[in-house]
């Protein structure tokens, strides 16, 4: 063999090797390459839908296919596996019949077989708080509609109950939002306790006052641990008419020393926002304002009704809210004099008065003791009863039972009025 050969057989055998290596090499890499832990999958369902939430170790990269006959949902996370090598799987609900998961290839594959066809929504969440990466399904209606969740009294059937009065006048109606729910937990206390859990409580007590209350009934946005968006709380509230709409919320900070409740409306910000945002919609919309409809009016007018709608909402929100605040400062500490402005999504019905309650600052060890005290829920649900109680008492709503209270007592006091004069005049 010569020089030029013995050369040649070198090269070709190195190369082979460094490809074998690199071959190797490479295969090791992916291997070690971090898999995405699936740590826990949780399971709500609501009166509008489902949400199953997978709690991950980092960020993912995943596919959602919808399949049918029989219907399911299938989602394939890239390089994935459980945490602890199986998980038990939560107990079907709503939308979804079961769970299933396994492993495909270097996937993690999980199934949601359904009760009836619906429509599959998915999105990554980052961290907040103590909640880390989160991959979310919600199911909705699809072409089958889903079986009828259980019974709610809280959101029964809208009633026209701003029509003519009959008898004795029509129930004032106030629509009460447990702020969070479901895979929202809210703030977190030292303690562990969650604001999703507190508001729900504090407004099931608020709703148990209001409705002992003679002319006044309440309705619950929310009736259990479930996510809801902010415009579907808006829109329950509307849908039942409601003459006030009053959200409950536990503030949170970093400083833990903070303490004390506080009370929000609408700022002019957010309504400016939201007059935008209902005029450019009004044409795919059949909303009424103040029970007028948008739709087919021109921009000057639309813009007009919408601004006294709002104006008089907002005038009447800051009203019912000092109200609301004079009573929480009664029982406890107020973080400060005088009504907050913010523009929270969940205050921008443009025609209902709406309040946001943060009842307490649950980050301070001592407040967050307070609010999972039964007793003190009580109070706080006793002392906003007491102040939505006086604002409607001073501007009963036209046509209920409490305007009729009023102009009866207003007719009396004009009847003794005139015997009196009528006796000094003799």
């Amino acid at each position: 063999m010569t020089l030029a050969m013995r050369h040649a057989s070198f090269w070709a055998r190195f190369r082979l090797a460094l490809g074998a290596c690199c071959a190797v090499f490479f295969a090791s890499l992916a291997l070690a390459a971090p898999s995405v832990l699936v740590k826990d999958i949780r399971l709500w369902a609501g009166p509008d839908g489902t949400r199953v939430v997978f709690d991950l170790s980092g960020p993912a990269r995943y596919s959602l296919t919808t399949l049918q006959n029989p219907d399911r949902v299938v989602v394939d996370i890239t390089a994935a596996r459980f945490e602890k090598g199986t998980l038990a799987m939560p107990a079907g609900q709503g939308f979804a019949k079961q769970l299933r998961a396994g492993p495909q290839g270097q996937d993690l594959r999980l199934v949601v077989d359904l009760t009836s066809a619906a429509t599959a929504n998915s999105f990554m969440v980052e961290p907040q708080g103590e909640l880390g990466h989160r991959l979310v399904l919600d199911l909705a209606g699809g072409a089958v509609q889903m079986a009828a969740p259980a019974p709610k009294p809280a959101v029964a059937e809208p009633v026209p109950v701003k029509s003519a009065p009959v008898g004795n006048g029509r129930d004032v109606i106030v629509a009460i939002d447990a702020g969070h729910g479901g895979d929202d937990p809210g703030a977190m206390g030292r303690g562990g306790l969650r604001e999703k859990d507190v508001t729900m409580a504090i407004a099931r007590r608020l709703k148990a006052v209001i409705d002992k209350e003679p002319g006044m009934r309440a309705i619950l946005t929310r009736d259990g641990d479930y996510f809801l968006a902010h415009r579907v709380r808006i829109k329950r509230a509307r849908d039942q008419q409601a003459d006030m709409f009053v959200s409950i919320h536990a503030d949170s900070y970093t400083d833990r020393s903070v303490v004390g409740s506080s009370v929000y409306t609408l700022s002019a910000r957010g309504a400016s926002d939201e007059a935008a945002r209902w005029l450019a919609e009004r044409e795919n919309a059949a909303d009424l304002v103040g029970g007028v409809s948008l739709d087919n009016k021109s921009d000057v007018l639309a813009s007009v009704l919408l601004d006294l709608s709002q104006g008089a909402s907002m005038s009447a929100s800051i009203v019912a809210a000092e109200k609301v605040m004079g009573e929480l400062d009664r029982i406890g500490n107020v973080t400060r004099r005088g009504v907050k402005q913010a523009g929270f999504l969940v205050l921008k019905s443009p025609d209902i008065p709406s309040m946001l309650v943060e009842t307490a600052f649950i980050s301070n060890v001592n407040e967050e003791a307070r609010l999972k005290d039964t007793r003190h829920q009580q109070r706080l649900a006793e002392a906003i009863h007491a102040g939505v109680r006086t604002y409607f008492y001073e501007n009963p709503p036209p046509g209920s039972y409490i305007a009729q209270l009023r102009q009866q007592r207003d007719g009396s006091r004009i009847a003794s009025a005139g015997a009196a004069g009528n006796a000094a005049a003799r």
